[in-house]
């Protein structure tokens, strides 16, 4: 029997496969990524900029970086570039703000002020100053700032409270104003209680510091508390008048603005 003839084989294809092409792709891009790497761990400002914006390019990032953020998973090769923008240098005592240390310095001298002043008053016998944690209580005596019953102050008093308003409206305290009386009721009058009584006298003060433009009204409030607050027993005429009192007291506090 005759030898059949071989089948005739498929054309093959010219050129490489197609999984060659794909492949050849993959290792250019992983020869340029570690490329990438060496330099960035010699790189420089100038070069880092250059090459994140090849980058870009390259890879097709659709989101902008900034060029000192690095991309993403190269944080330990330029550790070093991110310091470089991250460290601030120190302030030194030359370069401060002038007008911050100005302030500073205004604020300082009108607690130093306010200080002798508080020494002045008590001295004279105007005033008792107690120094508390919450901060400072100016006590202006009843009996020296306004007559029996009255909330008038007495003009004799006026210059020292423009002189305290003064002193405290420079510094960044907290001002309330707190007026208290003994616990003999009133009979008739305007004030009707001592609690009305105690809140028209921290009133006048009050009313002193802003008309004469002593003292922002953001940063003064007025409370009263009538014959509730006594600072010694109402049992003789002394301790009651020690009790009709106007306390000026300092938050220890500062504003926030």
């Amino acid at each position: 029997m005759a030898d059949e003839p071989e089948p005739a084989c498929d054309e093959c294809e010219e050129g490489a496969p197609e999984w060659v092409v794909t492949f050849g792709d993959l290792m250019s891009l992983l020869l340029c990524f570690f490329v990438l790497l060496l330099s960035f761990s010699q790189t420089d400002s100038a070069k880092f900029k250059e090459l994140a914006g090849s980058l870009e390019k390259a890879f097709g990032v659709q989101r902008l970086l900034p060029a000192y953020e690095p991309p993403k998973g190269m944080t330990f090769i330029t550790k070093d570039f991110e310091q470089a923008f991250v460290e601030q240098p120190v302030v030194g005592e030359g370069d401060k703000d002038p007008v911050e240390h100005e302030m500073k310095e205004m604020l300082q001298a009108s607690e130093a002020a306010l200080q002798a002043l508080l020494k002045t008053l008590e001295a004279q016998g105007l005033a008792e100053i107690d120094k508390e944690r919450d901060g400072i209580v100016m006590r202006l005596m009843g009996h020296t700032t306004f007559a029996s019953g009255q909330a008038t102050i007495k003009p004799e008093m006026l210059p020292v409270l423009a002189t305290i308003g003064e002193a405290i409206g420079h510094t960044t305290r907290n001002i309330l104003v707190a007026g208290h009386t003994d616990n003999v009721p009133l009979h008739g009058g305007p004030y009707g209680s001592n609690l009305g009584l105690s809140a028209a006298r921290a009133a006048a003060v009050v009313d002193v510091f802003l008309t004469r433009g002593l003292i922002r009204p953001e940063k003064i409030a007025t409370m009263a508390f009538g014959e509730y607050r006594p600072l010694v027993p109402n049992d003789t005429p002394e301790n009651r008048a020690r009790n009709r009192r106007v306390e000026i007291i300092l938050a220890a506090v500062s504003m926030s603005h």
